[in-house]
């Protein structure tokens, strides 16, 4: 009952879209279930009893192929009005590009990865600048002026970077 019932579960991940890499552990072990399996979605099947180091290989590599097609596949993020092409990694608005500094670009993409959320100073400064270089708040704000003055229709009223009061900034695409 339960080997059908996962069958259904990866037949339902895949008819919704869901790449997520799967692997059926099974203690049956004959061709039919194996076949079945990998034909409704399955990745790798294998069976018990089994050798944890041939485990631990196969599970090595699902995660490998399926990093490398994470890759492949992510080359544009897409966020409102707004466009990043890991490939070249050139920002758009509307489809004209926009030329941001480095640290610009690294701002900008952590707002692109992370629409809605809330960014404090000292977690935008963990992500861009990490632990390597000391700057101070008003470092950050000069950064957040410069990419309003770049993306906003009017940086003095901005509807992309806004400032949550007491606790730091929000994208909004």
């Amino acid at each position: 009952m339960f080997l059908h019932e996962g069958f259904e579960v990866i037949k339902r991940l895949r008819s919704q879209g869901n790449q997520t890499p799967v692997m059926i552990v099974s203690g049956r072990n004959e061709d039919y279930d194996s076949l079945y399996g990998l034909s409704v979605g399955a990745d790798d099947y294998i069976t018990k009893p089994f050798r944890p180091l041939v485990l631990g290989a196969k599970v090595k590599a699902l995660i490998r192929r399926n990093k490398n097609q994470m890759l492949e596949s992510s080359d544009i993020l897409e966020c409102g009005s707004f466009t990043y092409n890991n490939s070249t990694m050139r920002f758009y608005k509307n489809g004209r590009e926009i030329v941001f500094s480095s640290k610009e670009s690294s701002l900008m993409l952590l707002f692109l990865k992370h629409p809605g959320q809330v960014f404090t100073k000292d977690m935008i400064y963990d992500h861009v600048w990490g632990n390597s270089v000391a700057i101070d708040d008003n470092s950050i704000m000069v950064y957040i002026n410069r990419l309003r003055g770049k993306i906003e229709e009017d940086r003095q009223k901005p509807v992309h970077i806004v400032t949550v009061r007491g606790l730091g900034y929000r994208f909004i695409p």
